[in-house]
């Protein structure tokens, strides 16, 4: 439980440091774009100056007109449109027009434009109109305005920033599956090591003991007394197969599923207490065939319905149904004990995560292995209370 809930905080606190960065990148890029945007501004407001001294007829000196003429076209990232006090547009810089046939055209000359670009025009000029106030322009006889938006550069600036969160958020993904991956690999090493241990070592007291079983045959030992002893033994064998068989694809027969069922319960009647009923609900089936290993699945049932006694405090009903959907068979096992909150449904299955004092958190995430890697199902957590209740789903194709 410590160690599952150390790395949760490690990932909630890897996720907090990038909205952290996130945020802040933003907040200084902004203030950047609302600086440009001044800088703009001021620029536009003296190359509009410069149009309107040009156009005075008392600057008659060839050096201030140039100057004034380089000022004006040194704007190329701005775009502008120009109207006179009708609303007429009659001249344009920085966006690309085009004439009625195809070639681009110089923004003083619009007398040829053709429908597209006279349409993207109009739809330039709305588009400045709302975006800033204009600039005005006092002409000899009259006035004119200046309509301007973001320069590619600016534009580009402000959309910076969500292009670095998108880049931030796929990082966080990327590490997030990566770590996940890594994870998986590392509890993949661990789960088949320890079960190969596991099995090799149960091996060599068990052939023991089945030699000392055979001995006690021979020294004529009480009948019921072997026959007791034979199925702890044998029960052994079982576990040590089942171990033996995690880390490697099992082979999957068609096998009685409610016989299967009939057989857990039988066993786990015998070892549990007389306060815990067994609710086995097949419908009118007698027989229902479904590709299994049936070692590893009695083992899944063994272990939902054990943490089903130990949830309900050793008393109480634990309802086993099935049901046939033609292409699936589900298999619910029901009980009434402390619930599972609706926030752990998926946590339950994570190894580690017990709210046992001395449970390791491996049984629910050793019986999700189970169904959905060796046997291509699902289970889940159906529905739960607190305090009343909780149904597990198992989904077995057929």
């Amino acid at each position: 439980m410590q160690i599952y809930t150390h790395k949760q905080r490690w990932k909630a606190v890897l996720f907090i440091v990038a909205i952290i960065i996130g945020v802040a990148t933003t907040w200084y890029i902004n203030i950047l774009v609302q600086e440009l945007a001044e800088e703009e501004r001021n620029k536009i407001e003296i190359w509009a100056k410069a149009t309107e001294y040009l156009a005075t007829p008392d600057l008659e000196s060839g050096k201030h007109q140039a100057f004034f003429l380089d000022i004006i076209q040194n704007n190329n990232t701005i775009p502008v449109i120009k109207v006179d006090e009708e609303g007429s547009i009659n001249s344009v810089r920085n966006l690309r027009l085009y004439d009625e046939n195809n070639k681009i055209i110089d923004g003083s000359f619009l007398g040829s434009l053709s429908k597209k670009s006279q349409k993207f025009l109009d739809r330039q000029l709305a588009i400045m109109k709302d975006k800033n106030e204009p600039i005005t322009i006092y002409m000899p006889e009259d006035r004119q305005y200046l309509y301007y938006k973001d320069s590619v550069v600016l534009t580009r600036i402000q959309y910076f920033p969500f292009l670095q969160l998108a880049i931030i958020f796929l990082f966080i993904l990327v590490a997030y599956f990566a770590f996940n991956s890594s994870r998986r690999a590392e509890q993949n090493q661990v789960w088949v090591g320890m079960s190969k241990e596991t099995a090799h070592q149960l091996g060599t007291p068990i052939s023991s003991l089945m030699a000392w079983l055979e001995l006690m045959k021979m020294k004529e030992t009480d009948q019921r007394l072997l026959s007791e002893v034979e199925k702890d033994v044998h029960r052994l064998e079982t576990i040590a197969d089942r171990f033996s068989k995690i880390g490697s694809a099992p082979v999957l027969i068609p096998e009685n599923l409610l016989l299967i069922l009939n057989h857990s319960v039988n066993y786990l009647e015998k070892r549990s207490s007389d306060k815990i009923e067994f609710d086995l609900q097949f419908g009118d089936f007698d027989e229902l065939f479904v590709p299994l290993n049936v070692s590893l699945f009695e083992w899944v049932v063994e272990n939902l319905c054990k943490n089903a006694i130990d949830a309900m405090g050793g008393v109480g009903k634990i309802t086993i149904s099935v049901k046939d959907q033609g292409q699936v068979v589900y298999v619910d096992i029901a009980d009434a004990g402390k619930g599972v909150p609706k926030t752990n449904y998926k946590l339950i299955f994570q190894p580690g995560y017990t709210t046992k004092p001395r449970g390791w958190g491996l049984g629910l995430s050793l019986v999700k292995r189970i169904i959905e890697n060796y046997h291509s199902g699902k289970i889940f957590v159906k529905s739960s209370e607190v305090n009343k209740g909780s149904t597990f789903r198992i989904v077995l194709k057929k």
